[in-house]
């Protein structure tokens, strides 16, 4: 009766003992799992500096969300946010505060309101994820994605700053590759895409740390095993166990391996980042004492530090082979030794970096600009060729009766040389396929998220040959792979320079003008603009408007227009700068789009842009038609010009047709060429693509065609004086550095079309033109490839 209330009052009922027998096995439940009371977790530290407003077309509020997560996994196992640090207090330009979201581990700054172009927030903020590292065994095998997101509010209301209500607008992700997540410290600028250009100054700092929670390690269950239990099954069971339990030790050895390097990474990375900074910070103690065990004290291991430091360890850094000879107990004591070395340099590093992060974030930054040639190398090639001192017509002495003429047709249709340059892009995006991006580099996924997709780019330096015969002419013959180095050894010593140059100066003037194409609008270069603009913040940019639906007309009136908005722009510049300080120099430099070019030059030809000539720094042509529309090979498109010649009478396509006057050597590009419009620029920069139809690729690249050559009449000689004409002006120093060389280059840019799928803009050749517009990535991997050229 009494037994029957106590369970009804829910009084635990105690359970009869069955007796066991000798031969009884254990039953160990198949479901449980041993447990190691060891784990690690990476420690991803990320640090935002500033966002700049690049080119942010809607004002409003925004605000950055960032999560992290393991790429082989599902989106389930994320970073979880585990520590904020804000560095300054909150502009007044920001409303609401830093918040974490616990339904996706996700983190938020607080909402900042972007007024106006170029605007810099302050967010100085250090924000740590910690993510787990249970089936990796110590060390991650797997890359993390990093996902930064630009969320955008119209309107908010002031009076409620509890949280902003905004929508997704920009995505930028990045890849951590495992190599990294043993220890990194490095810049990562985050600019979201074309239509949110903006600048987030970004440092990443990695390292894997010792888990500060530990899993409780699994028990055998305590009731009793029976006939059934203990059957083939449970045996089975129990042998699996046995085999997991054995292999544990092979586990404690990866996560002491693990904690081993990053320790050393980490130690390395701070003697690094504080003689850099020139900021010490005091390691000889840890360093000291560290490789010997015994000599650590305070290790919290309490009476078992006594057995410890019976083992008189000395870590041997070159061999992990006395790792397996040690103890499961040792390699555990070892394991929270080395974790509380880690967590000891790991704060201390916090604490650095809190001191010192702009120094540090400067230091990175550099850094990251230095090493854009050699990350972004898999897709540029570099070539070099010396410049003829004089194109002659090779049909006038090799071409002597109508068979010959037939043999050497069908020859130059095999040797195209866009034809040729697509070819060579084409056999170098294959062997892309091949590689394997195996590096400690963190990875930009707008970039090598799909490598195939990524634009190709030839360079091809033009080097000053020495004076040769008529009869022989290397241009086409001598092309050799480009040494690096020798490029690089030019921009170090350009760097030397003009930090020395920059330490003596008092302020500089730098102008940077950009000209649309036909029918243009005046922001079609902002892209190239942008990242002018990340590599050298101090240039004044103007955005030509002279010529805004004004593109029909006569190009010598569109030439005077723009030296009149040039000038103008150049003169309030100047006087500014001088009311300011004293103005050392001024830098002009010019970027022009398709007839934009051909604008520019005659502007720099008008009598307006003469006392400014000598202030011409850098030009970059973006497919120009330099020489004309004569030898077009886009029979599509020629066809189209004639039509608007009939239709319109427009003068513009005269002028580019070379039938604006029935002589040529009267024609308006016969006198454009022979006008010192390029001879001024220290830097010039042709890019061209043999996929566009819309310019003669010759002509983008100011060069002889297979055609012109072998044609002897009044075109073709009027064709290779025009060439020479320009050449003249390339050879050589510009007058105003004869000390200096001139900077000549080609640059071939080949697209990726299957985006574009079969559509009239590819069949007529335009969609390669208009991705000059539409595309940076071309931008980035020239500008920073040469950024000297870009100062």
């Amino acid at each position: 009766m009494l037994r029957h209330l106590g369970w009804l009052f829910g009084l635990r009922r105690r359970r009869s003992r069955q007796a066991k027998t000798l031969d009884a096995k254990p039953f160990i439940d198949h479901r449980v799992k041993p447990v190691l009371m060891v784990d690690t977790v990476q420690e991803v530290a990320i640090y935002i500096h500033r966002f700049h407003n690049l080119d942010l077309f809607q004002q409003g509020w925004y605000q950055i969300k960032i999560t992290m997560r393991w790429e082989d996994g599902d989106n389930v196992t994320r970073g979880i946010p585990s520590r904020v640090v804000q560095y300054e207090a909150l502009e007044s330009g920001s409303s609401g505060v830093w918040r974490i979201d616990d339904k996706d581990n996700s983190f938020f700054t607080q909402p900042f309101q972007i007024k106006y172009a170029r605007q810099d927030v302050r967010l100085c903020m250090m924000i740590s994820f910690t993510l787990p590292l249970q089936r990796y065994d110590g060390s991650a095998t797997s890359a993390a994605i990093l996902k930064f997101e630009l969320l955008y509010a119209p309107t908010m209301d002031n009076s409620s700053t509890r949280q902003l209500e905004a929508l997704p607008a920009a995505v930028h992700e990045f890849r951590i590759p495992p190599k990294a997540l043993t220890g990194l410290h490095s810049y990562c600028p985050v600019h979201f895409d074309t239509l949110h250009a903006v600048l987030i100054d970004v440092s990443v700092h990695i390292s894997v740390l010792k888990s500060a929670a530990y899993r409780r390690p699994a028990t055998l269950s305590r009731v009793v095993s029976n006939s059934k239990n203990v059957s083939g099954s449970s045996a089975q069971s129990f042998k699996k166990a046995l085999g997991l339990l054995a292999s544990a030790d092979k586990k404690m050895v990866s996560f002491v391996k693990a904690l081993l390097g990053a320790r050393d990474i980490l130690l390395e990375e701070m003697t690094i980042l504080s003689e850099a900074i020139e900021k010490s910070i005091d390691l000889s103690d840890f360093v000291s004492d560290m490789n010997n065990v015994p000599a650590v004290a305070g290790s919290g291991l309490g009476k078992e530090q006594n057995s410890l430091e019976k083992l008189h360890i000395t870590f041997d850094l070159t061999s992990d082979d006395w790792l397996h000879e040690l103890s499961k107990d040792h390699l555990s004591r070892l394991f929270h030794l080395l974790g509380t070395q880690l967590h000891y340099l790991w704060n201390m590093f916090l604490g650095f970096h809190r001191d010192n992060n702009t120094k540090i974030l400067e230091y990175l930054r550099d850094l990251w600009r230095k090493d854009r040639r050699a990350e972004w190398s898999i897709w540029m090639v570099y070539s070099k060729v010396e410049m003829p001192h004089h194109f002659i017509n090779s049909g006038m002495s090799d071409i002597i009766n109508h068979s010959a003429h037939k043999r050497a047709s069908s020859v130059l249709k095999l040797t195209d040389p866009a034809q040729l340059a697509a070819n060579r892009a084409e056999l170098h995006r294959r062997s892309i396929a091949q590689m394997r991006i195996n590096n400690r580099s963190i990875q930009d996924m707008h970039i090598l998220g799909d490598p195939m997709r990524v634009p190709i780019v030839m360079i091809e330096r033009v080097l000053n040959a020495p004076r040769r015969t008529l009869s022989d002419n290397s241009y086409l013959r001598h092309v050799d792979m480009l040494d690096s180095g020798l490029l690089n050894a030019v921009n170090d010593e350009a760097e030397k320079t003009k930090a020395t140059s920059s330490q003596k100066s008092a302020r500089e003037l730098k102008i940077v003008v950009f000209v649309h194409g036909f029918q243009g609008h005046h922001l079609d270069l902002r892209l190239v603009r942008n990242q002018w603009l990340m590599i050298d913040p101090k240039i004044e940019f103007l955005m030509s408007e002279a010529n805004e639906d004004k593109t029909h007309g006569d190009f010598r009136e569109m030439g005077q227009r723009l030296a009149q908005e040039v000038v103008s722009f150049l003169k309030r510049k100047k006087d500014r700068y001088a009311r300011q300080g004293h103005l050392k120099s001024i830098k002009l430099s010019f970027v022009g789009h398709s007839i934009g070019n051909v604008i520019i030059r005659t502007a720099i030809a008008d009598g307006l842009m003469e006392p400014f000539r000598k202030y011409l720094h850098t030009y970059l042509s973006l497919s120009g038609p330099h020489l004309g529309y004569l030898y077009s090979t886009n029979s599509l498109f020629n066809s189209g010009l004639w039509l608007l010649k009939k239709l319109k009478s427009t003068q513009v396509i005269h002028q580019l047709t070379l039938t604006d006057d029935p002589d040529l050597r009267q024609t308006f590009f016969y006198k454009l060429c022979k006008q010192k419009t390029l001879e001024n620029f220290k830097n010039i920069i042709l890019l061209s693509s043999p996929q566009d139809g819309y310019v003669p690729y010759h002509s983008a690249r100011i060069e002889s065609c297979q055609p012109a050559s072998f044609d002897s009449t009044k075109r073709g000689i009027a064709f290779l004086e025009m060439l020479n004409n320009c050449m003249d002006q390339l050879r050589g120093p510009a007058p105003e550095a004869p000390h200096q060389q001139r900077v000549f280059m080609r640059c071939d840019v080949n697209f990726d079309m299957t985006v574009y799928g079969r559509n009239l803009n590819s069949f007529i050749g335009r969609a390669a033109h208009i991705e000059f517009l539409e595309s940076d990535i071309f931008a980035r991997f020239i500008m920073w490839s040469f950024q000297d050229l870009f100062r």
